[in-house]
């Protein structure tokens, strides 16, 4: 007999513990992580570096912090220090530790973009966890696709610069708000947002204006405003400690007390004339309209759309929505409109810029188009919309997600697939057989898409010969072999080092120093004399290695946005059109 049989009452017996609520994800969070992680590291392994103050700013001193050499820009000059070394550090002790297990500097800058991409997978989780408690799994789902697919968060996930490290410190300061499990984490959120600010970039300390005016007026409402005020206190003191700790740290590096945050708000605001960031570029007030199109395309009109969307559930269908609901939800969506506001409005304007509001967009559209679905899946037969028959609604919002995904994904195929050769083409260097310590490797145009010392062998150094760029080059770090003597190099004013971008002829070498070149070739360019084509001057230059790397002048339109593959039946107008990216060796003299 059964145990049930023998007790016949047992299967009616009430339960002595009731059974837990399911959790609140359409996705668990283990696979949550895991799918983030593969995105990630996807672009840890594949992307291209797509700014070359990354490489300069960041992994060159990171380089020179653990291996005594590497390139260094104004920025970091004792005179302007507007780049703090904490930031720096933290990045190069990851690579340290990493050096431990593998054998090559270029491992261990992968071991770097994998530690990235597994602090951005954690965060993302994270808040992925916090949207679908607070506000609902359906919203929290397509956050989630959202930032998985997404070319934008392909670049930005793993990319070496602060507005990467300021976008994942957002995405735990936003949790906290969200998330009030165990009591208030207004302060938990504050120190969040203020340690992006602090150490990465302080301009993010604008989107915590609308989160923190909610925590203020509700607390005025409810008769708690003293209670808010010390949480605001409580985050405004871990803040202070952040800012001591880097300032220690840069006083370290600098030999001198600097604050880094604010000196880069006073080169970026309160420059002099002819000083600040308009020196290095200015754009039309579209460049973001157009750029975020490309990195989020139908998610970032849903994330345009996501306030007006909310005013009209607010007017139309206010019996569903409670005041406390809306001001919820407007202050959710209203700091990417903040965010996009300002930076639209600056004529200097980089594609990095918008990496902090990344999340903010991401949940903006997830936010709008979760009331889209919700009125289209309304059943109620006094609207047409509760008419229209389930599967035809189906058919009508498929696509949409569909073309979002699938865009999406032809276009990071397209910018890996395009623009990676730097990452390849200095592999042979790695032979012992082919490069000689105290070698030199050059670049000349393509002095801006170097990718980092890491990717030489230890002791080779990259040099610059003149081409037709005209602004002011990287100079490099006093050699040092000790922790010691690269505190002190770092502390070092190096020499003709400016703020204005002006050209310092002591940065190029002559070619003849050049035992190695890395240089392009386009056919439908032509040479100059200061850029003539080294890649076919085979009476001084043997190429090593040459890759693929899309004539951007040549190509169509749809061809320099997504990927289209090399196959006949593609109508010529439409394909790629390549030219070479090479790393040439000189000839040895005879």
């Amino acid at each position: 007999m059964t145990g049930n049989d023998q007790n016949p009452g047992a299967a009616h017996a009430p339960r002595t513990k009731p059974r837990p609520p399911p959790p609140p994800f359409y996705l668990p969070l283990n696979t949550t992580l895991y799918l983030c992680l593969i995105s990630n590291g996807l672009a840890a392994l594949f992307a291209p570096i797509q700014d070359c103050d990354e490489v300069f700013n960041f992994w060159e001193p990171a380089h020179y912090l653990q291996h005594g050499y590497g390139l260094q820009t104004w920025e970091y000059s004792p005179v302007y220090s507007i780049r703090s070394w904490l930031y720096v550090s933290l990045h190069a002790a990851v690579g340290k530790l990493g050096s431990l297990a593998v054998n090559s500097k270029t491992a261990e800058f992968y071991v770097i973009r994998f530690f990235l991409a597994f602090v951005c997978a954690a965060c993302q989780t994270r808040l992925y966890a916090a949207i679908c408690r607070t506000l609902s799994p359906r919203i929290g789902l397509l956050f989630l696709m959202i930032v998985a697919f997404s070319p934008g968060m392909f670049h930005a996930s793993t990319a070496f610069l602060p507005s990467t490290f300021t976008m994942y410190m957002n995405m735990l300061g936003l949790a906290a708000f969200l998330d009030s499990r165990g009591g208030q984490k207004t302060a938990q959120g504050i120190m969040w947002f203020g340690l992006g600010a602090i150490v990465g970039w302080p301009f993010a300390g604008a989107l915590i204006v609308p989160l923190l005016a909610e925590e203020l007026i509700l607390g005025f409402l409810s008769g708690s405003m003293s209670s808010v005020l010390c949480y605001i206190f409580d985050g405004v003191a871990r803040c202070l400690v952040i800012l001591g700790l880097e300032v220690a740290v840069d006083y370290a590096c600098f030999q001198k007390i600097v604050l880094v945050p604010w000196n880069i708000v006073a080169y970026n605001i309160f420059g002099e004339q002819g000083k600040g960031p308009e020196i290095f570029g200015t754009e039309p007030w579209t460049f973001y309209v157009r750029n975020l199109l490309l990195n989020f395309n139908v998610w970032f009109v849903f994330a345009i759309i996501s306030a007006p969307l909310l005013l009209l559930q607010g007017l139309f269908r206010s019996q569903t929505t409670s005041i406390q609901t809306l001001l919820r939800s407007i202050t959710l969506v209203t700091p990417f409109y903040l965010w996009f506001g300002i930076f639209t409005a600056q004529p200097h304007k980089e594609e990095r810029f918008m990496y902090p509001a990344y999340p903010f967009l991401a949940l903006d559209a997830a936010l709008a188009f979760h009331l889209v679905l919700s009125y289209i899946g309304s059943s109620n037969p006094k609207e047409f919309i509760g008419r229209v028959p389930t599967k035809l609604k189906l058919v009508a919002v498929m696509p949409i997600i569909l073309v979002a995904i699938n865009v999406g994904m032809l276009r990071t195929l397209g910018m890996v697939t395009a623009y990676n050769a730097p990452l390849k083409v200095l592999e042979p260097l790695q032979t012992a057989e082919v490069a000689l310590a105290g070698e030199s490797v050059c670049f000349g145009k393509e002095w801006y898409r170097f990718p980092s010392s890491y990717f030489l062998p230890h002791e080779m150094r990259a040099k610059f010969i003149r081409s037709e760029f005209r602004g002011l080059l990287p100079g490099e770090f006093p050699d040092a072999a000790s922790y010691r003597a690269r505190l002190d190099g770092a502390s070092q004013i190096p020499s003709g080092m400016n703020d204005v971008n002006v050209e310092d002829p002591n940065k190029y070498v002559d070619l003849a120093q050049c035992s190695f070149l890395v240089d392009s070739y386009f056919p439908g360019r032509e040479a100059t004399e200061l850029e003539p084509h080294y890649v076919l001057d085979e009476s001084q230059w043997e190429p090593l290695k040459c890759e693929r790397f899309l004539d951007a002048s040549q190509t169509s339109l749809l061809g320099r946005l997504i990927w289209i593959p090399d196959l006949p039946f593609i109508p010529e107008r439409f394909r790629r059109t390549w030219g070479q990216y090479c790393l040439l060796q000189r000839h040895a003299a005879v």
